[in-house]
């Protein structure tokens, strides 16, 4: 099982101090998580993407590639990257490229965000979202699995004899997890393809995405991917951690009181019973996170956001610290216990490439030549199947 942090890389007052961080501390301070979440040990690594104040992730995809450069293991994946709104060709070339950066230690989640607004800033009807984020990635789903495509939509100009570039590493994918908080239809999606379901388990009552996953589990088997328990879930999370619960308590509280989104209707400690907001010691964190295991079953990742609602650099460096030192390996042992034999683990680049080619080398597309018009004639790459030919619109 996977465990990591994410950020919705908010840029918000710190109650205490009283001092707002500017954008570029917070981007320095969200690649700094990142080189010490690997460096503890933790698995996973991933940041969202806003496009209005106060969020500084309008990029996921350059942030990454830097962070990428300065890390040794850890998986980067994003914590929503905009199906709706992005284009789905520039969504294959620049997370691809990203793949290739990172050496395969990409995945990412797909879903339509939270900020109303962002559609017609990008042209599109936010009426039309469900359709966008369905149509946009079985667009998606295609280019990066035939070298041409020819493909007419709703939503954005034909592709005659397109072929993007580059090739996903290996010839083999990113693993792509769905994220959503209410749409079956995403659901639906995520379990047609074989790919994963993520809900992101925060801002709502205990066991509120149970329905949601398990709708997805059914239609994973329906469509004979195999077993519920088989399909790939992952689960978010909020935590504040102490080495004793009262000062995990005192500590948060008024970051937590001085949220408009947490504290506005409940108090710390109800809101921290209700919902799967963890706050305490490690042991309580960690009976907390068994407890998603009771309500959800095996699952494959699980992503806490720790440096959100003003909380300074510091604070969560230590939560990364309490994370990685006394509450992931306890975890770790406890899942792997619990565990139904046959649940496969998390996909990662390796274990793809193992599942398509064995102990064969993997495929390297090499491009045929340049025939001077910068296109490469009928077929775009030496190794391409005769019977996939790209015919370019006449000029």
């Amino acid at each position: 099982m996977q465990f990591g942090i994410f950020s919705v890389s908010d840029v918000t007052r710190d109650p205490v101090s009283g001092e707002t961080p500017s954008e570029a501390e917070r981007i320095d301070a969200s690649v700094t998580l990142a080189r010490h979440a690997d460096e503890a040990g933790l698995d996973v690594f991933a940041i969202g993407e806003h496009h209005n104040p106060p969020f500084f992730d309008s990029s996921p995809t350059t942030l990454l590639a830097h962070i990428a450069a300065l890390t040794r293991r850890i998986v980067l994946s994003t914590s929503v990257t905009l199906v709706t709104t992005n284009d789905p060709v520039k969504i294959a070339e620049d997370y691809v490229m990203l793949q290739h950066l990172a050496k395969g230690r990409l995945d990412l989640m797909l879903g339509r965000g939270n900020t109303g607004p962002v559609y017609p800033w990008f042209g599109k009807d936010i009426r039309k979202g469900v359709h966008l984020a369905l149509e946009n990635y079985n667009l998606l789903h295609r280019l990066w699995r035939e070298d041409v495509v020819d493909w007419e939509g709703e939503f954005r100009t034909p592709l005659q004899g397109f072929t993007s570039t580059p090739r996903p590493l290996d010839d083999v994918p990113p693993f792509v997890w769905h994220g959503s908080i209410r749409t079956p239809e995403i659901a639906e999606q995520a379990a047609y393809y074989g790919n994963g379901f993520f809900a992101n388990n925060i801002l709502a009552p205990n066991g509120n995405f149970v329905p949601l996953v398990n709708f997805y589990r059914q239609r994973f088997e329906h469509y004979g991917h195999g077993r519920p328990q088989d399909a790939i879930v992952g689960l978010g999370g909020h935590a504040y951690i102490a080495h004793r619960s009262q000062d995990a308590y005192r500590e948060f509280r008024p970051y937590f009181d001085g949220s408009p989104i947490l504290g506005m209707s409940s108090s710390l400690e109800d809101f921290a019973q209700a919902t799967p907001l963890s706050v305490g010691s490690p042991q309580e964190v960690i009976d907390k996170t068994l407890g998603f295991h009771d309500q959800f079953g095996d699952y494959q990742r699980q992503l806490w956001v720790v440096d959100g609602i003003g909380l300074p650099l510091s604070s969560a460096l230590k939560q990364i610290d309490l994370l990685a030192e006394e509450v992931v390996p306890v975890l770790r042992k406890e899942t792997r216990a619990r565990r139904e034999p046959g649940v496969p683990d998390a996909p990662t680049h390796q274990s793809l490439v193992k599942a398509k080619y064995g102990d064969q080398p993997a495929r390297q597309p090499r491009p045929n030549a340049n025939r001077g018009d910068n296109l490469t004639g009928t077929s775009p790459y030496q190794d391409a199947a005769d019977a996939t030919p790209a015919v370019y619109p006449a000029l």
